[in-house]
């Protein structure tokens, strides 16, 4: 599992996935979003400017971001 810090209140999604290095660009991102290959906390999450704030967990497949 990786954890990402936060500098601000939250992050986009789409931003993480980029900054992860998840996705290889915004476009690449965002169609991850939209396959509904992502999940926040668990659930299925299709909204590409999601606010993800600390405390929350972000998963692909078997890859997984603990975000603080």
């Amino acid at each position: 599992m990786q954890s990402f810090e936060l500098s601000d209140e939250y992050i986009h999604l789409n931003q993480l996935l980029k900054i992860m290095h998840w996705a290889n660009d915004g476009g690449h991102a965002n169609q991850l979003i939209d396959d509904g290959q992502i999940k926040v906390n668990g659930q299925t999450e299709l909204r590409r400017r999601n606010k993800i704030s600390a405390g929350m967990l972000v998963e692909m497949e078997d890859k997984k971001i603990q975000v603080i």
